[in-house]
């Protein structure tokens, strides 16, 4: 188990480390071995790691191969060797051994189209930073978390857990009433409410794009019950 969790401001200002660092903080318990930040100008991303796969260099956030875009990314990808060896005898020259790596490169290739070539849980978020777009996913049947918080000034606020996303000053913990009408009928809250009324789940088989203050989502996956 890992966590990530990270913002992008709206007006540019720069990313304040010590908030970035205290969302990170509170979702220690997910990955206790090590952690990584990305910082530029007004993005921040963090994750904590539970080492399971290329314990030596599989630090993340992970980049691309000219550094244009970054990755952080709870999960496993189960396919993703036979992944790497396509994308190896296609001349990309991976510089990690990690699934996490293979999935930024599928990115750089397909774009959103990556999640079609995934098998495996997963959810994690890719910063570009020539497009200046913020890409986060969630698996087909959402077994990895994934929280976000998109304030009216245009901030996007994620995190793998309530903690996280909470530690950022911006996001209140007002509660849903309508969420508490769900669970008292349904005895769950359905996706994409949360208690908090700041606060959405990306649903399961569901990708988020923002770019310029602007949100767009959009469902990757379906299941097919035409065949027994």
């Amino acid at each position: 188990m890992c966590g990530i969790t990270g913002f992008v401001n709206n007006s540019k200002s720069a990313v304040d480390r010590a908030v970035l660092e205290r969302m990170n903080q509170a979702i220690l318990h997910r990955g206790p071995d090590e952690d990584g930040f990305y910082v530029r100008e007004n993005v921040g991303l963090a994750m904590r790691r539970l080492s399971i796969i290329d314990l030596a260099s599989g630090q993340q956030p992970i980049h691309n191969a000219d550094k244009t875009k970054w990755i952080v990314f709870n999960g496993e990808i189960y396919n993703y060797q036979d992944l790497r060896k396509d994308l190896e005898e296609r001349g990309h020259k991976l510089y990690t051994k990690s699934d996490t790596e293979v999935v930024l490169r599928l990115y750089d290739e397909y774009g959103e189209g990556c999640l079609q070539h995934l098998r495996g849980m997963f959810a994690f978020a890719i910063w570009d930073e020539t497009e200046k777009t913020l890409f986060l996913a969630r698996d087909r049947v959402g077994k990895k978390p994934l929280l976000y918080s998109h304030q009216t000034s245009g901030d996007l606020i994620f995190g793998s857990e309530f903690q996280a996303v909470l530690q950022h000053p911006s996001v209140s913990r007002e509660v849903d009433m309508n969420a508490i009408d769900s669970y008292m009928t349904y005895l769950c809250v359905p996706a994409p409410q949360t208690a908090f009324k700041q606060i959405r789940k990306l649903e399961p088989g569901h990708w988020l794009r923002w770019k310029n203050g602007e949100i767009e989502t959009r469902r990757y996956w379906l299941p097919d019950f035409s065949k027994r």
